[in-house]
């Protein structure tokens, strides 16, 4: 029972010695982590209202406010370990070999951040712009470092890894799109009438741009009908609802102008041949 009372006296002994010893050094080393990370957010807060006059893009502005914010943090985490005494150069060299098994381990994902850094600082498309790529199309609503969303005009999301577009052919449309509209009319209408009912139609639609000016061409001589081309640009929000009025306003103004647009027709020709006996 005494050899019992000893060990735990030892023990507690052993406790206090070590909370003295080192006590003092944790509370100093977690209130300088605790001082880095105000340090760190006054940093990046500085930085962010310095660089607005430069009308970064905010993926680029929110990227480079991380990274001053994760220096400063991992500098003022540096001098608490000094505080503690703790052997920088062994723990460096052992998270370079962690480091290594864990980038063989997450190739996609650092891929993906390579791609997401490119895309960043190249600036193929930027957030309100409508792209095209790998077989999806939307508009821009967020790019990380990670993925890039677009949005549908069905309300649905598309999340892209950034690695699926680096490399691949993007069609950016920028803020406005073309519509393309096709129409057909009965080869006895007279065009230059059919072309400024159209043309009058562009120009009360209230959703399609002046500038660039809408082209309204002859595209084919079809078997039944003569085709014309309408391509007004409108914002990408107005697209679907924009395509829909001018559909309604042509049928509406084509029927008060008496302007036929045909039906799809074959003239069929039976031949009788006289055979003499």
């Amino acid at each position: 029972m005494i050899n019992q009372l000893d060990s735990v006296s030892h023990v507690q002994n052993k406790i206090l010695d070590i909370a003295i010893q080192f006590g003092p050094k944790v509370i100093v080393a977690i209130l300088i982590i605790i001082f880095g990370i105000y340090v760190g957010k006054w940093a990046s807060g500085i930085l962010d209202k310095g660089i607005k006059n430069f009308q970064l893009d905010p993926p680029v502005r929110q990227l480079l406010t991380r990274i001053v914010k994760v220096f400063v943090i991992s500098l003022f985490t540096i001098m608490a370990l000094q505080n503690l005494g703790v052997e920088l150069l062994p723990l460096i060299a052992g998270l370079g070999v962690a480091g290594a098994g864990v980038a063989l381990a997450m190739q996609g994902v650092l891929s993906n951040i390579v791609a997401g850094l490119t895309i960043i600082f190249t600036r193929p498309f930027r957030v309100g712009e409508y792209i095209s790529i790998v077989s999806e199309e939307g508009q821009v609503v967020s790019i990380s470092l990670f993925t890039t969303v677009l949005s549908h005009a069905d309300k649905s999301m598309v999340v892209i890894p950034n690695r699926k577009i680096v490399g691949e052919i993007l069609h950016n449309y920028g803020n406005i799109r073309q519509l393309d509209i096709k129409v057909g009319v009965a080869y006895d209408t007279n065009l230059d009438v059919a072309i400024a009912v159209i043309k009058e139609i562009l120009n009360k639609n209230k959703m399609t741009l002046k500038d660039p000016a809408p082209v309204v061409s002859i595209s084919l001589l079809a078997s039944s009908s003569i085709n014309i081309n309408i391509m007004p640009w409108v914002n990408v929000p107005d697209f679907i609802q924009t395509e829909s009025d001018i559909n309604k306003d042509i049928i509406d103004a084509f029927r008060r102008s008496n302007i036929t647009i045909p039906f799809p027709q074959h003239e069929v020709k039976i031949l009788e041949n006289s055979i003499s006996s």
